[in-house]
């Protein structure tokens, strides 16, 4: 059983081949206040556009958001199209594509009009050719893929039914990757599941369940007795069925399920959550997990990329957040390592018109004198940002034998105290840039320091801010606590 990290870590080792329609999707926002005098239509004023890889694509994209390699068999047109994926995979270093051009057809692209004050799309446009691909197209296809076989853990058909996934192509990749001992994990189109027998797990939607089985399946044990009966059709090991609001189950050839609620969250857009369920069950089966941790897995990967406009995909970091307990999770929320975090926290306490404070300091062993300082910055605002050098600024400050922890420890010791509402590490020597990027309402330092040696006192002096010198407690400071310990002193 692995725990959060080391099945992360263990994806990153791990390479996915994903087989499937390749197609680009375009989402046009806007508002829509009005009717054409033209025609009964509404007319949409738009705002922004936003283009992103679909289909298949999308699997693709999201195997490389969890940290894996995605070896990328797709087929495109030589069209304008085909340029902006070609060029978007190519910038994607996770992402290998060996992509097939067919001339006789366009590149898949699907337009979406969406109306963000209704939060609701009003119109699709398609272009695309949904036929067999013909016969020497579809060999390339099967020569690439099979090409690239022996370096991946899994292999994955994504079938949109736009003519990549053939009888053929699914046969024989199907049954190399058995000879070859891989898993097969098939998203299905075809509602004759015969067509990937031998596949070792199929991840149909609940209409798409339905569709293959003639069954109701609204309730858990409905999904559980079409999904057995689903497994015979196909011959293989597991099904995984993507129950949207309701979450996801799992059902095993000797008709045992499991079954997950959707997790809470704010749903912005419903595009693209199947291909997410299906990357990241593909990606955690590769790195090892069993089929109830993959499963877990995908849910909560489903529950982040719903709360996200568009074609989306879902990283480890937002995993993280999804899967593991509130209360593992405070303290690593209260660290902030990058600017754009930084910055993006500020705002949102500036917007809410709090009060911010800033004190800095290596903090190697946290002792009293550090927490009367930290407890009386906090006294004095609303949140309180507390900066500290990293390992490097602290070894030329301190000497070769500092810091006895390191600048990861240190920050998470500072961020379990309450008053702490967030952790920065910094390389320089001074945190006069942080200060300068922040431009706290109140600076604090300890009584040891005058008013005018405390950096970045005249960054804020220039906004009005306050600066606060605190008393500091007698008999503590880090470097005198080391020389007792190497003294073996009291």
């Amino acid at each position: 059983m692995f725990n959060f990290d080391q099945l992360a870590s263990a994806i990153a080792r791990q390479t996915v081949l994903c087989i499937g329609d390749l197609m680009l999707d375009e989402f046009v926002y806007g508002e829509v206040s009005r009717i054409s005098p033209e025609a009964p239509a509404p007319v949409i004023a738009v705002n922004h556009t936003e283009i992103m890889i679909g289909g298949a694509g999308n699997m693709a994209r999201n195997i490389a958001s969890l940290g894996a390699k995605c070896i990328f068999v797709g087929l495109i047109g030589r069209d304008e199209t085909a340029h902006v994926i070609a060029s978007r995979l190519a910038h994607d270093p996770s992402i290998e594509p060996k992509l097939v051009v067919d001339p006789s057809r366009p590149t898949t692209r699907k337009m979406r009009f969406v109306s963000e004050h209704f939060a609701t799309h009003l119109l699709r446009a398609d272009w695309e050719f949904a036929h067999a691909v013909p016969a020497d197209v579809e060999q390339e296809l099967i020569d690439k893929a099979l090409e690239a076989l022996p370096r991946a853990a899994v292999v994955v058909l994504s079938d949109y039914a736009k003519g990549v996934l053939t009888k053929r192509v699914i046969r024989e990749v199907i049954d190399a990757a058995k000879v070859a001992g891989k898993p097969v994990i098939v998203d299905p189109k075809n509602p004759d599941l015969s067509v990937y027998r031998g596949a070792t797990v199929i991840t149909p939607n609940r209409k798409e369940l339905a569709e293959a089985t003639r069954r109701h399946v609204a309730s858990d044990d409905e999904v559980a007795a079409a999904g057995a009966q689903a497994i015979k059709l196909f011959d293989g090991k597991a099904l995984l069925v993507k129950r949207s609001e309701h979450g996801a189950s799992l059902v095993r050839a000797d008709g045992s399920a499991v079954h997950v609620p959707a997790l809470p969250g704010r749903v912005v857009d419903v595009s693209g959550p199947g291909d997410t369920v299906v990357a990241t069950f593909a990606a955690t089966m590769a790195a090892g997990a069993d089929w109830e941790t993959a499963l877990r897995w995908a849910n909560a990967a489903a529950s982040v990329v719903v709360g996200k406009q568009g074609t989306a995909t879902a990283s480890l970091a937002e995993l993280r957040a999804k899967i593991l307990p509130h209360a593992a999770l405070v303290n690593e929320e209260k660290i902030a390592l990058s600017d754009d975090v930084l910055d993006a926290q500020v705002k949102t306490w500036r917007k809410q018109g709090l009060r911010v404070g800033f004190t800095n300091g290596c903090f190697d062993i946290l002792h009293p004198g550090h927490v009367k300082v930290i407890t009386d910055a906090r006294a004095a605002c609303d949140r309180l940002i507390v900066a500290i050098n990293s390992d490097a600024s602290v070894k030329r400050l301190k000497g070769p034998e500092r810091p006895l922890q390191n600048e990861r420890a240190r920050a998470e010791v500072l961020a379990a105290l309450e008053a702490v509402d967030l952790v920065v590490i910094y390389e320089d020597d001074t945190p006069l840039r942080l200060i300068t990027q922040v431009k706290p309402n109140v600076l604090v330092k300890g009584g040891d320091y005058r008013r005018e040696q405390v950096v970045g006192h005249e960054v804020v002096d220039a906004i009005g801010g306050e600066v606060i010198l605190v008393d500091i407690v007698a008999g503590f400071s880090t470097t005198s606590l080391v020389e007792r310990a190497k003294s073996g002193g009291p």
